[in-house]
């Protein structure tokens, strides 16, 4: 019995029994997150008290209970008791006898389904954008060793000092132009993975940005004291923090005007990419700046894609490549007045 109740909570459908009066008489894992209740709350309750106002919903069971007949349905509308409005696909299948009868009902939400194919063609882009630009390295990093070679053998031969300035000039661009391809490529190094409290990292990044703005930007924090620590790389995951509060701070009008909140939250049997993940720490970092530039916005993890005039594009590139390397993901939503960058890291070794 054990096993099978394992074998429920670990699958990502929602999965509600219910009895021949409509009310719950099990809820899996996925089920609890999806319409927010704990089975030990959901036991005992009626089917229109799991989705308040969706009389569509009840309506359905009690038609299905009636003819016994399986029935699907697609984008069905539920109202969860915190006022959420989630849709889901529904699959309804009658179980048992006329003596002992009830429903098996299997949830899917649609946005999960969306998001997971959105997922899919992020990483997907991130992906061949990373072999367009190892392939490109390769081609600008050869040919740049070899000019760099040549003005300091040129450099050698030149008696004029002031000749020789020029050759100075081309070996320092030949580098910055290398240190600019190597920025392209992002992280090389491998993961240091540690035992990291993420709350702690966003309070150092937290208060660089305070020291950088004189103490002109304001935070709100709503932090999840329970979440656990994460394997992760600390300075790498600061880098990509400080990328995402930097461009807040340089997006704002005025410091003084610049609201950043912090939230930390724990997701249970959440999916990234194609992956089913039984635990995810969520970091959402969010400021009321004038948003990221509708003409970008699909492309904002692209290297060399920026808003700005003085901009190089990169930081959020080399973001979203460390977060992929700890096996997560980082997601943007932006309009006027709020946009919101959302980390996700499984919390388990085995994914980064």
């Amino acid at each position: 019995m054990q096993q099978e109740r394992d074998i429920l909570d670990s699958i990502s459908t929602g999965v509600l029994g219910l009895d021949g009066d409509l009310r719950v008489t099990s809820l899996n894992t996925a089920g609890e997150a999806m319409l927010k209740v704990s089975e030990g709350r959901a036991l005992g309750l009626h089917a229109r008290q799991l989705a308040v106002h969706s009389q569509d919903w009840v309506e359905c069971l009690e038609q299905i209970m009636r003819s016994r007949v399986a029935v699907t349905r697609r984008g069905m509308p539920l109202t969860v008791h915190t006022g959420q409005e989630i849709h889901v696909d529904m699959v309804v299948t009658p179980v048992g006898n006329e003596n002992d009868s009830g429903l098996l009902i299997e949830l899917q939400p649609v946005d999960r389904l969306l998001k997971i194919s959105r997922e899919e063609g992020l990483l997907h882009a991130q992906e061949t954008t990373r072999a367009v630009i190892r392939g490109l390295a390769h081609e600008i990093k050869n040919p740049l060793g070899g000019v760099r070679g040549a003005a300091q053998l040129l450099a050698r031969e030149l008696q004029n000092e002031e000749l020789a300035e020029y050759t100075q000039v081309i070996i320092r661009e030949a580098d910055r132009l290398r240190d600019l391809v190597d920025r392209l490529l992002g992280p090389h190094q491998q993961l240091q993975l540690r035992a990291v409290n993420v709350h702690e990292i966003l309070e150092h990044v937290r208060n660089l940005i305070l020291a950088e703005s004189h103490n002109a930007v304001q935070f709100v924090r709503d932090y999840d004291p329970s979440l656990p620590e994460i394997p992760g790389d600390r300075s790498q995951l600061i880098q990509v923090v400080l990328n995402i509060m930097s461009n807040a701070l340089q997006a704002a009008p005025d410091p003084e005007t610049c609201v950043i909140t912090l939230r930390t939250r724990s997701r249970r049997q959440f999916t990234i990419g194609t992956q089913l993940h039984r635990l995810v720490c969520q970091v959402d970092i969010i400021d009321n700046g004038p948003g990221v530039p509708e003409a970008i916005q699909h492309a904002i993890f692209v290297p060399m894609v920026t808003g700005r005039a003085d901009g190089t594009g990169l930081g959020l590139a080399i973001a979203q490549s460390v977060i992929n390397h700890h096996g997560g993901l980082l997601e943007c939503v932006s309009e006027p007045g709020e946009t919101r960058f959302t980390i996700y890291i499984p919390m388990g070794q085995d994914n980064a």
